[in-house]
């Protein structure tokens, strides 16, 4: 039976063949949710909201959507401007509004 000994760089280069596999693994997931487009379902998986608050945000002008038959469709660019634009740097500022 033959000994072989692992060294630290054996170790080190597992660890980043590890990592490169899995990121390449987790890259297709976290580049869907950079399309183009999304759906109502998706906003609302996104932003954690319910179908009513973004019902509301359609009807007060918040979000703009383009509608196709009986689908809803949201920029993905649009809902980022709508966080960027609501972020606060003080927690306490965000409950006087």
């Amino acid at each position: 039976m033959a000994v072989e000994l692992i060294t630290k760089e054996d170790l080190q280069l597992f660890k980043q063949d590890m990592l490169n596999e899995i990121k390449a693994i987790l890259k297709p997931k976290l580049g869907q949710a950079q399309k183009e487009w999304m759906k109502s379902y998706e906003v609302r998986k996104m932003l954690g909201i319910s179908p009513g608050t973004l019902q509301q945000m359609r009807i007060n002008g918040t979000l703009e959507f383009t509608q196709l038959g009986g689908l809803m469709y949201y920029k993905y660019e649009d809902i980022i401007k709508l966080m960027e634009k609501n972020k606060y740097k003080n927690p306490f500022t965000a409950r006087e509004k």
